[in-house]
């Protein structure tokens, strides 16, 4: 059975007091490819009446394979990079269209990808933001086809995409239409039902901490969890604490007031007293665990937002982090389909490896010694070195293939991690491609990472 819980640290779930969660891809799941098709729609209109951007971007298509989570978007240049772990790029296109190798070297040189530098990069690193870079990429198209002065440069066109889409979250553009077709992008998971219900009768508190606000959580909790409870009769009695407009990452690090809200009127006011079991509106991570009167690590929070939900918390909160990436569901498909082409290419690797060895020490020793060498001998490696190669070349584009047809792996850029992957090591403590994942383990498993040998270790023999 392919395991479907990741670990990077150590996390024993025995000594976790309270599960927390946030709510949007993570305890209710959305049909992401109708709910992307429906942002990018509504941003190509909302350009159009508020920007005044060429009536032609309404025709515009959405193309779930054009991005995927983890590119980097190149403001000022109007490129999406994949880059690695070291911030190195790896793939890139300009607009909708590849940039061959030189083309990239010419452009970028030895520059290696700073994501601090929110002036220059912008990163797509949830669900949410894979139509922004769709968007984003088929604008640059437009405009480098139109010649116009009327369409802006690369820079203002990212931040107009960005401005677009949360005012479409903010004037209820989206939610609104989610909540008339409620089945057309909300996914109902009994399976999570059953697991939270479980971990409940272990004594595990389990709380929500969302950026949605009440109504609209009230909504997807009704619909997605309540058909499902046995043991309780409305999600108001499953969850201790739901916070609701939290704010993240603000949540993690700023000391914002708690409001207390009325789950019947939905109706809010101060609060200033310790918290209690309920329903409020945005506060703070410090007083939520010093009025629960719990440390860092008695709390395991699960979020899919790798800088909203898990980056800012394991800086500033210290608390046991979980991430979920949906797309991990397909990606690990893919990996068995591909391990054939794989097992190929690591066999012509070991053929190749001791090729290259001899045909450097056959150069070294003519240099160093001034020996004639053996040049038809030198000329037959390197031939049959030249055949391996394009072998594992073509070996690699078919393994490629059973990827995204634009960048390949998620989680790998080449040979190397791919960015994406590294914040996911760095601060997730565990991963998974859904929250029903989780609840397959008992509520009281330890989750053990392994050791991973370091370089020396494997060339030593020693892993």
């Amino acid at each position: 059975m392919t395991p479907k819980v990741f670990i990077n640290r150590t996390l024993n779930m025995r000594k976790i007091k309270y599960i927390g969660l946030d709510m949007d891809h993570t305890l209710v799941r959305y049909h992401s490819h109708a709910f992307e098709q429906l942002s990018h729609q509504t941003m190509c209109k909302k350009l159009v009446e508020n920007k005044n951007y060429p009536a032609e971007v309404l025709q515009l298509k959405f193309d779930w394979l054009l991005a995927i989570r983890g590119l980097v978007i190149d403001k000022k240049k109007g490129n999406l990079l994949k880059v690695s772990r070291h911030g190195a790029i790896r793939a890139s296109y300009h607009g909708t269209k590849p940039i061959d190798f030189p083309q990239q070297q010419k452009l970028y040189k030895s520059t290696y990808i700073d994501l601090s530098d929110a002036n220059l990069y912008t990163a797509i690193d949830t669900a949410f933001s894979l139509s922004v870079a769709t968007l984003y990429a088929q604008l640059v198209d437009i405009k480098d086809a139109s010649g116009r002065d009327s369409m802006p440069d690369y820079d203002t066109i990212s931040q107009d995409v960005v401005e677009m889409l949360d005012l479409s979250h903010r004037d209820g553009s989206l939610k609104g239409e989610v909540a008339k077709r409620l089945d057309e992008f909300i996914i109902k998971d009994e399976a999570v039902v059953r697991g939270l219900e479980r971990y409940k009768r272990h004594d595990k508190k389990i709380f929500i901490v969302t950026n949605s606000d009440f109504a609209y959580s009230k909504l997807l909790l009704d619909y997605a969890i309540n058909p499902f409870l046995k043991d309780h009769k409305d999600w108001t009695e499953l969850f201790e604490y739901v916070v609701t407009l939290a704010q993240k990452p603000r949540f993690f690090w700023d000391n914002l007031r708690f409001m207390k809200v009325d789950p019947q009127t939905g109706l809010m006011s101060n609060y200033d007293e310790p918290l209690k079991p309920g329903i409020y509106q945005g506060g703070g991570a410090a007083k939520f665990a010093r009025d629960l009167g719990v440390e860092g690590d008695d709390i395991v929070y699960i979020g899919d937002h790798i800088y909203g939900d898990i980056l800012r918390l394991k800086k500033d909160c210290n608390w046991r982090t979980a991430l979920v990436v949906e797309e991990l569901e397909e990606e690990i498909q893919n990996y068995l389909k591909a391990q054939p082409h794989a097992s190929e290419i690591r066999t012509l690797m070991e053929r190749k490896e001791p090729l290259e060895s001899e045909v450097v020490e056959a150069i070294t020793l003519k240099i160093e010694t001034g020996r004639s060498s053996d040049d038809a001998r030198l000329h037959a490696l390197q031939e049959e070195i030249s055949e391996i190669d394009k072998t594992i070349s073509s070996l690699i584009r078919k393994q490629q293939s059973m990827f995204n047809p634009h960048w390949g792996e998620i989680m790998r850029a080449g040979n190397e991690e791919s960015y994406f992957a590294n914040q996911v090591d760095r601060y997730a403590c565990i991963y998974m491609p859904k929250l029903a994942d989780l609840f397959e383990h008992s509520p009281r498993t330890y989750f053990r990472a392994v050791r991973r040998p370091l370089s020396h270790e494997m060339a030593l023999g020693l892993d």
